[in-house]
């Protein structure tokens, strides 16, 4: 795990927010200022000034909103889900943490209010997306720099918008990046029913693929299983099931997948490597399980896998901002063709963040909480 460096969230924070003290005319971006005000306020934001349980640390503060500069962008949010990331971030256990207090949310999607007189990309009234991770989503409103934005089309549904820029990216990378996969060819994945879970399932059917995806049994598990096969998915079993002596028979009539995505950990994570085909990749990008990846040396030596990682930050890194605005262009001919939708949500106001945090932790939740201004 690392911090990030100042000059990092510099950029990714762009014009930061300030909370409005009651009584008082100090404004300033320290942990002291980020107090509680019942005053009515027409920026509002989730604050948290410590890591730790968010139901316990986030909450919801007034803020001032920045003067717009010449390079700036003031932004209207409209909806931002709560990913988990989002949570582990706040949680302190994530890859970036941001310098404290922070604002919650990786991910968004706003409409631009006024632009700077140096601003060129992006005009009032378009559609953007956080460029990069840390931008604080959880707002009302906010004063960003037009570098931290990516504008997108306004064509697609809300909520597709909102889940743009981190679950679809990742599994799309994930599908294109570590095996030279053609049609007819077979994905093995658990969390299937995750945000990243699903825009496999639907990516990997506009690419011909054929998805065997590994979900916790659960006392709706038929509803759950008719769900994903409605999304594309050819197969849906339970990590119980995928157990099984019987899965020997399973793969007569289904090739062995050479690339497997695991966002678990532990078991689940072993199992998917007991049927990976041979020189196959599994790439991990979560470990909700909280538990080792066990590869045996068997399937090291005789089997020759690969054990790889993906995050998305990283990949944005390496590679340059049109080259992010291409996958997500990518993605919105998705979209667009009916090819993929956004996962399943609940729509919650921000002022009801308590329940949709809470929610975003439960087991079994398949919804995904989106926060809506």
């Amino acid at each position: 795990m690392w911090v990030c460096s100042t000059q990092y969230w510099a950029r990714a924070q762009a014009r930061p927010l300030r909370l409005v003290l009651p009584g008082s005319g100090r404004h300033g971006p320290t942990a002291s200022s980020y107090s509680a005000s019942t005053q009515p306020s027409r920026v509002q934001a989730l604050v948290y000034a410590h890591h730790g349980d968010p139901a316990k640390v986030v909450e919801l503060k007034n803020l001032e909103l920045a003067a717009v500069g010449g390079s700036d962008v003031h932004v209207k949010m409209l909806a931002a889900p709560i990913n988990p990331s989002d949570i582990n971030m706040i949680q302190g256990n994530y890859g970036l943490l941001p310098p404290l207090p922070a604002v919650g949310g990786n991910e968004g999607v706003g409409q631009v209010v006024a632009v700077g007189s140096t601003v060129t990309r992006v005009k009032p009234g378009d559609w953007v997306i956080p460029a990069n991770a840390g931008l604080g989503t959880w707002r009302t409103e906010a004063v960003f720099s037009e570098e931290a934005l990516m504008g997108i089309s306004s064509d697609i549904p809300l909520q597709s918008a909102a889940t743009l820029g981190v679950n679809p990216c990742t599994a799309y990378r994930m599908l294109m990046d570590f095996e030279q996969l053609r049609p007819g060819d077979s994905v093995i994945q658990n969390a299937s029913n995750s945000g990243v879970g699903q825009a496999v399932i639907q990516i990997a059917a506009a690419l011909g693929l054929r998805t065997i995806n590994v979900v916790r049994d659960r006392p709706d598990i038929q509803k759950l299983s008719n769900r994903l096969k409605n999304l594309g998915a050819e197969h849906v079993i339970t990590e119980e099931e995928l157990r099984k002596p019987e899965m020997k028979s399973f793969w007569k009539d289904m090739p062995q997948p050479r690339l497997a995505l695991n966002c678990v950990g532990g078991k689940s994570s072993t199992e998917l490597l007991r049927h990976l085909a041979p020189r196959g990749t599994m790439v991990t990008y979560g470990g909700m399980a909280k538990q080792p990846i066990i590869a045996s040396v068997s399937q090291l030596i005789f089997k020759d896998i690969k054990l790889r990682g993906f995050w998305l930050s990283q990949w944005k890194k390496d590679h340059s901002p049109d080259q992010f605005k291409e996958l997500i262009l990518t993605l919105c001919d998705l979209i667009r063709r009916g090819q993929l939708t956004a996962p399943a949500c609940s729509e919650v106001s921000l002022q009801d963040y308590q329940h949709a945090l809470e929610a975003s932790v439960k087991p079994f939740m398949s919804s995904k909480q989106i926060l809506t201004m």
